[in-house]
């Protein structure tokens, strides 16, 4: 009888929690579809009108009013639509954008404990209702503009996306309700913890995040490429043209022409500074010989500094000191040398190592930091016995600190060699003028120049994709090659 209670004891949590695994499976799964109404344009449930831009996003209806109502300066003074029409809009968006995150939030929580379940489950019941809150504002919005004066003006409409929207977080309040009536209740004593495996992933959470939106999320552009689109236009069949602005890169001989030159600056300037990249290591080393504390600490800090300061500042020390009118002219006229100022940013001449030297300048101190870290994770009893068979400092150097530093100096030359087309764009930007732009322009300022200067987005966005998939082939390249010589891979 002892032993049969024990049994039944022990049987009981496990029966609940098979009974309730499914529903917050079901709820985790949900709240992952509901981040993708937040961020795509297409799925934006509030845009009612069809004077509400295509290209705007809820989670962008929610916190720019003056990105939601571009385009309603004559709407508003002919009172077809009221601004407390659309700051009720604006305002059931952002009661849905904060549900939704509630709900995905809460939804992490729930592979906790018993007590820590029930809490989340109450989170995302707040955030369900929340949400649906704000569906109804949004439906309140849409019959208000129905009954304007001239509702032929303003086109009103209940996107599909808002019933799907609608239906999902219906789905999800009847998951969380259920998951509190079939689930365990817990005491007040209980815990509230969670496996480590799901704290750590918690902790990466934000991280996974801000990595999809900023990383994977902007891919969702890649669609312009296989349009005719103009800044301000839509995507539809009409202007669909394939593979047309992919052809145009290769057939066209202007364009052919200065890609061609463009890829030579941006492969020279990029190899220049592969072929520089052991500045940093070597940096790091002798920093690291430096015995006083203090004036290491004051170099590394001095050095890492200029990694902070922006390419326009930087560009105005420059201009102070290279210019015409800058430090170095003045004293060169002053001591007779020149007859006039002469201006050493405004020529054509060795761009590519100006541009290496003002990048060594402003990178050097950042870059040495990795190498800094793995010269303290070296073991220490290497140097001992170095002492012992009496080698310099040179020798500890060059026969146990920079073999011990060649992995890491492998890991971030091949991840170099694998963003050799992606040099950025801000310090050529500032530094171009009209005498070395044919030698400054590199691979990301002339996709700059296309899609915001001249306006051709399609173009601008298949040379971005061609870049991306040949940065992508060249580090699963420099991966192999790694994995061959080395024994190791990077990814």
């Amino acid at each position: 009888m002892k032993n049969g209670t024990a049994v039944s004891g022990k049987m009981a949590p496990a029966a609940a929690k098979d009974r309730t695994d499914p529903i917050y499976r079901f709820i985790r799964i949900v709240a992952v579809v509901s981040i993708f109404f937040l961020f795509f344009p297409g799925l934006n449930p509030a845009r009612i009108c069809g004077l509400i831009n295509k290209n705007i996003s809820l989670f962008t209806t929610g916190v720019s009013y003056s990105a939601l109502t571009n385009g309603f300066g004559k709407a508003f003074r002919k009172a077809w639509v009221t601004e407390a029409t659309m700051r009720g809009l604006q305002f059931s968006s952002l009661a849905i954008i904060i549900g939704i995150i509630a709900q995905c939030a809460a939804s992490v929580f729930t592979t906790g404990s018993n007590r820590m379940k029930r809490i989340s489950t109450l989170v995302v019941i707040g955030g369900t209702a929340l949400s649906i809150i704000g569906c109804v504002g949004i439906y309140l919005a849409y019959l208000t503009m129905t009954t304007t004066i001239k509702p032929q003006k303003v086109l009103p409409e209940i996107p599909g996306t808002f019933f799907a929207m609608l239906v999902i977080t219906a789905l999800m309040l009847i998951a969380a309700v259920l998951a509190m009536v079939l689930g365990k209740r817990s005491k007040k004593g209980d815990p509230v913890t969670m496996p480590s495996k799901f704290q750590l992933f918690a902790m990466c959470l934000p991280f996974i995040i801000l990595c999809f939106l900023f990383g994977y999320l902007p891919l969702y552009g890649w669609r312009y490429a296989f349009f005719d689109y103009k800044a301000g236009g839509t995507l539809s069949l009409d202007n669909f043209v394939g593979t047309k602005w992919f052809t145009y890169l290769f057939t066209n001989d202007s364009t052919r022409s200065d890609i061609i030159r463009v890829m030579k600056n941006t492969l020279g300037i990029s190899g220049l500074g592969i072929a520089t990249s052991w500045c940093s290591m070597a940096f790091a080393i002798f920093l690291n010989e430096i015995k006083n504390k203090h004036y290491r600490r004051f170099v590394q800090t001095f050095t890492t500094i200029p990694n902070f300061i922006s390419w326009v500042l930087i560009f105005a020390i420059a201009t102070a000191i290279f210019s015409s009118d800058g430090f170095i002219s003045s004293l060169m006229v002053n001591a007779g040398i020149w007859k006039k100022g002469v201006n050493m940013l405004a020529n054509g001449h060795h761009v590519w190592l100006q541009m290496l030297a003002w990048s060594l300048w402003k990178g050097l101190g950042w870059g040495a930091i990795v190498y800094i870290a793995a010269i303290s994770g070296i073991d220490q009893s290497l140097y001992e016995a170095a002492n012992v068979d009496g080698a310099g400092r040179f020798a500890k150097m060059w026969y146990i600190t920079v073999p011990e530093l060649i992995p890491t100096y492998m890991v971030m030359l091949l991840m170099a060699v694998a963003n050799i087309l992606n040099n950025g764009m801000d310090q050529y930007l500032v530094f171009e003028n009209s005498a070395n732009s044919a030698n400054i322009m590199v691979l990301d300022l002339y996709v700059y120049k296309l899609g915001i200067g001249s306006g051709l987005i399609p173009l601008s966005t298949a040379i971005g994709m061609l870049k991306s998939v040949v940065s992508v082939i060249l580090l699963f390249v420099a991966n192999g090659i790694s994995k061959v010589t080395r024994g190791s891979s990077i990814i």
